[in-house]
């Protein structure tokens, strides 16, 4: 077959790419920008366009498009006028689990962490799964892999409510919070009834798992079993210790305690998407001292706590985190993590939308920082809302710390080359481009010290 990827060098829409190509078809596809995914493409077979031209669409293809791509995109509009098979990067991904024991990692946060340690799980388990998933792994660089079982590990999204189009095997739930509602009629009960109806397409309640510490899920009499920290929880979670980037936990689950589980990560968050892995392994069979290896070992995702460099005794962290929920809970890990090192945070608001949506409640994410600046909104496409700015989202966190203010996104580099100090941590938040500002800053103080 003849696959056409609109926006190709998307995270989620390389990965099924990757897999085609590995499959033997044909892929071409088209983006507007060249990055490491659209290279990689290249080297393993596609032929990509930079710019998206209707008379890039060859009649026949079938044309694979995600929903950022709007009805007006000139190959949109293209693949309908030759009359091609049209496929939203969901219905895609439906197909290739279709009679597959495929794994769903669902939730507003948390689904790209716990989905590649469970692939790392399968995979050093000698499993052979295929998966795609929304990050870059660091053990291997890709976000993608095609195995010779019939597991497949996936990302759910809920964010468009496209995970309704799955009936998976198993499936883990993180958690449901107030983020996408554009998307359900900013109707909060709607997004808990989709939740709801997709777990109810979970085909294997054996492999079902969710966290019972969130209450929304909490409230749902689901099926399956539940982890967390809370009493009630099936699989429970107890004894907690972070060294530096490390943390250690037990888990219990009936009569059996699983003592001193060390996961190479931090956070709270982690823990519980650790756990619910290792319950979800362990229901598939595989043996413990594996489950245990590959936790202890597991060399993280980009862009996730990830360590960027070090210079002049100063610590660079990137995270993707954007959503309020998101920003308290990996500041607190990496503040745990550095003890009494002074930490400044840089975060840049994704997307209008969501940055009116969580406007208030940022200045409560903050409070482990000693300083906070806030950069330009990163679009992602939308189109501006009045009077909404990076500048406003520095006023709002403003109310409750003094010490943030806004820079503009041109000028970072410079400034903390010039402020920065011998033992302060600059954390990057976000999920546009401010994972470029470490190594810009990176590469000024270097220049300095020549």
């Amino acid at each position: 077959m003849h696959y056409h990827f609109i926006g190709i060098g998307g995270i989620g829409m390389s990965a099924l790419a990757q897999i085609l190509l590995k499959r033997g078809e044909k892929v071409f596809g088209s983006d507007s920008e060249v990055n490491g995914r659209t290279k990689a493409l290249v080297q393993a077979g596609a032929y990509i366009y930079k710019g998206q031209l209707a008379s890039q669409v060859s009649p026949n293809s079938i044309v694979v498009y995600s929903s950022d791509i709007k009805t007006e995109n000139p190959e949109y509009q293209a693949a309908i006028e030759k009359k091609c098979k049209l496929l939203h990067r969901a219905d895609l991904l439906a197909t290739l689990i279709h009679e597959q024991k495929s794994l769903a990692v669902a939730g507003t946060h948390g689904k790209t962490t716990t989905s590649a340690l469970l692939s790392t799980v399968l995979q050093e388990a000698n499993y052979e799964p295929t998966f795609a998933i929304g990050g870059i792994l660091i053990a291997s660089n890709e976000n993608f892999g095609l195995g010779s079982s019939d597991y497949f590990v996936l990302e759910a999204d809920e964010s468009d409510c496209s995970f309704l189009k799955y009936s998976p095997y198993g499936a883990i739930i993180t958690n449901i919070d107030f983020d996408h509602l554009i998307n359900y009629q900013n109707d909060f009960q709607q997004l808990k009834r989709a939740f709801q109806k997709f777990i109810a397409q979970v085909r294997c309640e054996k492999h079902l798992f969710w966290c019972g510490d969130d209450k929304e899920l909490s409230s749902m009499n689901l099926k399956g079993a539940s982890y967390g920290f809370s009493s009630h929880c099936d699989w429970k979670i107890s004894r907690v210790s972070q060294q530096g980037f490390c943390t250690s936990f037990d888990l219990r689950y009936k009569d059996s305690t699983y003592s001193n589980i060390i996961l190479n990560a931090v956070g709270h968050h982690n823990v519980l998407n650790a756990a619910a892995v290792f319950a979800l392994s362990l229901s598939l069979g595989i043996l413990e001292c594996s489950i245990r290896l590959s936790l202890s070992n597991f060399k993280g995702i980009k862009r996730r706590c990830e360590q960027k460099g070090r210079i002049n005794d100063i610590l660079f962290i990137d995270d993707y985190a954007h959503h309020p929920t998101e920003i308290t809970t990996t500041l607190k890990g990496i503040k745990n993590a550095i003890a009494n090192k002074n930490l400044v945070v840089l975060f840049q608001p994704h997307r209008y939308s969501r940055t009116l949506e969580c406007l208030h409640q940022y200045q409560e994410c903050f409070d482990l920082a000693d300083q906070v600046i806030v950069t330009d909104i990163y679009s992602a496409g939308e189109q501006p809302i009045a009077h909404l700015s990076g500048k406003s989202v520095a006023f709002e966190i403003q109310k409750k710390h003094s010490c943030c203010h806004y820079i503009s996104r041109a000028a970072l580099a410079h400034h903390f080359s010039q402020t920065l100090l011998q033992n302060q941590v600059l954390v990057t938040l976000g999920a546009g481009d401010i994972t470029l500002v470490s190594q810009e800053t990176i590469s000024l103080l270097d220049k300095q010290t020549i």
